[in-house]
């Protein structure tokens, strides 16, 4: 079930929705994105993009590269970033979009990061993110997993290491 029907309506189990917001917020969340978009072309930071989805700016495909002498190197990762028009005030949703076996991650791709919920800050943008997720790549938060076979098996890197290669499928 979707959370907004354009042009508003009753959905599945009778719930009203109100259409999706075109006003104020939308056009503040635009120019913000427009503008973090810019940003993140211009740093060329290596190993990280993201750009949005076709016409929608509140839809974004994201990659970043395994960062150099972690087990994830050399490999890349297609991410999902879904903004409300409640940004920068709420964080995106960001998804892995292919397998990606790690501690903070689980099966279905969700990130357990702390600046992704607990501890946002609407002076994180787009390009922080993406670097804070390369950089779990190669030291993860081990205390709070979300895949606790991972969590377990990162002691032993070079076994990890074999369990990434495994899963692990280009997207």
């Amino acid at each position: 079930m979707q959370d907004n029907i354009a042009g508003g309506g009753v959905a599945a189990g009778g719930k009203q929705h109100q259409p999706i917001s075109k006003g104020a917020d939308y056009q503040s969340v635009m120019k913000r994105l427009q503008s973090e978009l810019m940003a993140l072309m211009m740093r060329g930071d290596p190993g990280v993009s993201a750009f949005p989805e076709g016409d929608n700016i509140l839809c974004w495909k994201g990659t970043i590269t395994g960062g150099k002498d972690t087990v994830y190197e050399g490999m890349i990762y297609k991410l999902s970033l879904s903004f409300s028009t409640e940004y920068p005030f709420k964080p995106p949703k960001v998804k892995f979009e292919n397998t990606c076996f790690h501690p903070n991650v689980d099966l279905c791709g969700n990130i357990c990061l702390d600046i992704l919920q607990d501890k946002w800050s609407s002076a994180y943008d787009v390009r922080s993110i993406l670097l804070s997720i390369q950089s779990l790549l190669g030291e993860p938060n081990n205390d709070s997993p979300l895949n606790s076979q991972a969590a377990a098996l990162w002691a032993n890197q070079e076994e990890f290491k074999k369990m990434v290669e495994k899963l692990y499928k280009p997207a």
